[in-house]
């Protein structure tokens, strides 16, 4: 563990969440089915006996903090390690697609750190990133169970996401959810129980949702507490159709 590695640190996708409750400690409770996509950041980890020093580049790199508050460093820290990190970021910030927390479970396993409750206290998406594949997550995040990949049927699932120019607040999007008392979307009708405080955080992902439909003609997910929504299958030329968002055809687990 002493020489510089090169990993990859692969996106998540929330195709299902529900809020199901709170800890008395302000933790939210969640049931959600989560799967690996094949979109993924690039990061070079170089050991050092000196202070950890982070660095990111990369189409999405814009506005992302390297001082101790970023998850990667806070990682690193619980994990007794200090090296300099180099990330490409490929998955957006803010996106709802678990790029800082994909980040930070690939410096944890790096390390060789396996505690998965420890892990979720940084963030919930982090110990499922951890383990990647396919899962049913619960608790605050550190309960995995292991769910069939779509490989095991030799097709994996295709996804279209749709990336707007927006990032969303993770912890806005929850109190948002709190202040709302709480609103559950009906389970036939919308699988992520944040969207609504998500389009009360920021109205504007209302106007792309009603876009992307418009456009492709299927109904859109939210990805997680956004900001990329996500259709099922692919939809050629939905790029061409929405030129101010980032489109990226990827596959799950």
């Amino acid at each position: 563990m002493n020489a510089r590695v090169t990993i990859v640190a692969p996106a998540k996708l929330t195709l299902s969440l529900r809020v199901v409750g709170m800890r008395d400690d302000g933790y939210h409770l969640i049931d959600a089915e989560m799967t690996t996509l094949d979109l993924h950041d690039e990061i070079d980890i170089t050991p050092t006996d000196t202070d950890s020093e982070l660095s990111f580049s990369g189409p999405f790199s814009g506005g992302i903090p390297t001082d101790s508050t970023n998850l990667v460093a806070r990682a690193l820290t619980l994990a007794g390690r200090t090296a300099r990190v180099r990330v490409v970021k490929n998955i957006p910030h803010g996106g709802g697609l678990g790029g800082g927390s994909a980040d930070a479970a690939a410096v944890l396993r790096w390390a060789g750190f396996t505690d998965l409750v420890a892990a979720s206290r940084l963030g919930a998406d982090i110990p499922f990133c951890m383990v990647r594949g396919r899962a049913r997550v619960r608790g605050i995040g550190e309960s995995i169970e292991p769910l069939p990949d779509a490989r095991d049927a030799h097709t994996p699932d295709a996804y279209t996401l749709v990336i707007p120019p927006l990032t969303v607040s993770t912890p806005a999007v929850y109190r948002a959810w709190d202040e709302l008392g709480g609103p559950r979307c009906e389970r036939n009708t919308n699988p992520n129980d944040l969207e609504e405080a998500a389009l009360n955080v920021e109205p504007a992902l209302a106007v792309w949702r009603d876009r992307i439909r418009d456009a492709s003609g299927a109904e859109p997910v939210l990805a997680g507490s956004g900001a990329t929504w996500f259709l099922k299958g692919r939809h050629e030329g939905l790029a061409l159709r929405l030129p101010k968002a980032t489109v990226v055809e990827t596959t799950g687990c």
